[in-house]
């Protein structure tokens, strides 16, 4: 399992109010489903050290080392982002309805991802993704059942699918097999957006 992570995010502008840290929600979540460091470091083989300073907030995990957490506790991705359906009122949205305003972000340094899926659902993520200058998910590639797809909404992504790169540019559009091993990276000068699609299959519930 690659171990490299990132060192915290920079500070936010004077006045804006800083994101909560991934790793203190792993934290908690790892806490509520009873496992230890080291059980969790079995299961993910992520090591122990490394669990700890993502956790105390010392370390930005890749997005392939939050993946590898996520699924050994087997959580999905709104519990990651902290983001539960709340309760109703006469005067709020329908369940299916998420306003801007309320989208809840995970920040990963160079990549910051934005929840766009309403809270009650679990089989359909939409988020969008940021990646700096030199971003990348991190590592070795990715490899789990789901369907993934995306459309770039801004600069230019490349993105390897079963050994096969492809640059994309602002307009270009995806869809693949997430079972086979995949990455992207942003290697140009501008950070790049992307509306990222994750259809789960049934038993599962990824990234």
């Amino acid at each position: 399992m690659d171990q490299r992570a990132e060192t915290p995010a920079e500070r936010p502008p004077e006045g804006q109010a800083p994101e909560p840290h991934v790793g203190f929600t792993l934290r908690r979540l790892r806490k509520q489903s009873g496992m230890s460091l080291q059980a969790l470091a079995a299961a993910s083989g992520v090591s122990v050290g490394m669990i700890s300073q993502v956790e105390r907030g010392l370390a930005n995990p890749s997005v392939r080392l939050l993946t590898a957490l996520r699924r050994a506790l087997n959580v999905s991705m709104q519990d990651l982002f902290g983001d539960a359906p709340a309760a109703g009122t006469p005067d709020s949205d329908p369940p299916f309805v998420r306003r801007r305003e309320n989208r809840p972000v995970i920040n990963l340094g160079s990549i910051r991802k934005e929840l766009m899926t309403p809270p009650d659902r679990q089989n359909l993520q939409l988020m969008i993704l940021r990646i700096e200058p030199g971003g990348e998910s991190g590592g070795r590639a990715l490899s789990y059942p789901a369907e993934k797809g995306g459309f770039v909404m801004s600069g230019r992504l490349t993105l390897t699918v079963n050994d096969q790169r492809v640059e994309l540019n602002t307009g270009d559009s995806f869809c693949f097999d997430s079972a086979l091993p995949h990455s992207l990276c942003n290697t140009g000068d501008e950070p790049v957006e992307v509306l990222w699609i994750i259809g789960a299959v049934q038993f599962d519930r990824h990234l």
